[in-house]
Parts: C-alpha cells; structure tokens; sequence
C-alpha cells in the first residue's frame, strides 16, 4: 500500500510513536545564568568504517586521528577554558581506547551511550537493537566505573523501538531528535516518558560542514570560518531566547590545526557575551546536568 492510501489511524499511528511532550526549558539555568551551553562530542574513531563492514586502513587511520590527536586537544581545551563536556561514546570505539574514556571522566566529563558500533538502528530487528544498547552500557560502566545515563543514537537514527528501550534502561534524557531548540519530555504512543530530549541539529554540527569521502560527491564545501560564525548566530539567539544552545563536534573532525580554531574562538565569544551585555552569565554544564536541571531544578544551589 502506497503511503497516500494509509487510513488516517496509519498515519497518525506512525506520527504519534515517539513525539514532543510539554517543554522543559527552565525559568533560569544554574547560578542565574542567561543561556545553558552543552558542548557534545562524539567519539566514533575507527567505528564509522566498521559499521559499514569496511577494511579500508585508510579510514581506520582517520578514526585513530581522534582518539591519539582529537580527543587529548579537546581534552586539553576543555581543562584550560574550566568547562565540563559531554563525549557519546560506541562500546566498541570505548574498548578499542579504554584509557581514554578514563581520563575523560577522571577530568570530570560525562560519557554516553553511542551504540555498539555505530550500528544504524532503523535496520536492526528490535531484540537485536535491545541486546547491542545494554551491551554498550555494560561495555561502558565496566571500562568507566559509571553507568551512563544519556543515549544519543549513531547517527542520530531513532527507530520505532528505540525509546522503549531507552525506557527499560532507565535513561534520563536522549540527545538524537529534533523538535524544539529547547529541551522537552519524550511522549511514547502519548504516554509521558519522564525522558528529557537535548536536541539536536544538522545546522549545530561539525559532521556535515567538514566530511569528505574520496569515492563519493562527499566534499567539505563550507570553509572554517563559515561554521564558526554559523555556529555563533546560533549561541547568539539561545542567549536572547534565555534557552539551550547544544553543538555537535566529532575529535576526528573538528581538531585538525585549521578548525580547532572554530571551538576555540566560541568559547571566547560565548564567556564574553554575558560580561558585554550585561544580562547574566552563561551556565556550561554536561548533558546530564542539563537534564537534570530541567527536570528537578537539581543544580540551582
């Protein structure tokens, strides 16, 4: 059956299976700041050519450049400017680079889940899709001492199965959809969740601005200092709105000496804003401290 001959209960079946609930942006962030800032980095390393079942050494070594060069840069920043960092991490990429994912909760950051191996979950039978999740959990807590509570999807590929699954792993918050700027409640088949969505957006994120695939039209068109300032009309207007601005970054994408740049200069921009304008400071927390926040107000001390 073609979709334009779906009765209406099958098109409103598919729409109503993971929708946005009420808003959970707060009346104020932590401290009085104005704006929050979540600063994400997905550390899939060697996973983007496994999960396509790929062998090319080439893309391994790319993988490889953001756990041995991207991940200590980033690392390195985040110490220098005091700020606390969210890294969404596939098990796989974890076990391959455990003494990473230590240093990055010994210096205070949070990991999240990420998948197994950057798997696509909309392809996966949902038992399978269940057993890779928890899997990936294990992984984690096992390599980091804590058990994650966050989820963002591999590739930002939700299936109709995935915040079931979320649910039975007791999550407090996804960071893979797209229906607000600002942070809402997850509604399943129009049940509550309780989950908080951190959302995402093509637009705040490093990937499609800079990826390049040899063998595909895949080609970075968008030059460095474009993104930046895309990137910061985006702070900008979170600021005014007194909401969220959440950005997207990969270590093997963003750290390269020509881009690091991008990160550097929008923290400058983002501490100084409040100290200019005069209307309250900037608060950066974790994804799990935003989350937190918007649903129990737990940081306001």
């Amino acid at each position: 059956m073609e979709c334009w001959e779906w009765p209406e209960e099958e098109w409103r079946r598919r729409v109503d299976q993971v929708r946005a609930g009420r808003s959970l942006k707060p009346a104020s962030w932590p401290g009085g700041a104005r704006c929050a800032v979540a600063l994400s980095f997905d550390s899939d390393h060697d996973t983007n050519e496994l999960r396509d079942g790929g062998n090319s050494i080439g893309r391994l070594s790319w993988g490889q450049y953001g756990s041995r060069v991207g991940v200590p840069r980033i690392l390195d920043l985040l110490k220098r400017e005091d700020i606390k960092a969210s890294f969404f991490v596939p098990a796989v990429a974890a076990r391959l680079y455990p003494d990473e994912q230590r240093r990055v909760i010994a210096e205070g950051h949070e990991i999240g889940l990420h998948g197994w191996i950057h798997e696509l979950n909309s392809v996966l039978p949902e038992a399978v899709e269940r057993d890779l999740h928890f899997r990936a959990a294990d992984a984690l807590e096992a390599i980091t001492g804590q058990r994650p509570v966050g989820m963002r999807t591999p590739s930002w590929d939700f299936s109709p199965a995935t915040l079931k699954i979320q649910r039975e792993l007791g999550l407090l918050y996804d960071s893979s959809l797209m229906a607000d700027d600002d942070p809402y409640e997850l509604v399943e088949n129009g049940e509550p969740t309780g989950i908080v969505e951190l959302p995402v957006e093509w637009i705040r994120d490093d990937a499609p601005y800079f990826n390049m695939n040899r063998h595909q039209a895949l080609r970075p068109y968008t030059p460095p200092p474009a993104v930046l300032d895309i990137f910061i009309r985006e702070f900008d207007r979170a600021y005014e709105d007194g909401g969220l601005f959440l950005l997207t970054m990969h270590p093997h994408v963003i750290t390269y000496r020509s881009r690091i740049f991008i990160l550097e200069e929008l923290i400058r921009h983002i501490k100084a804003k409040g100290r200019v304008s005069g209307k309250g400071a900037v608060w950066f927390g974790t994804h799990a401290d935003v989350a937190r926040h918007c649903l129990h107000g737990e940081l306001d001390s």
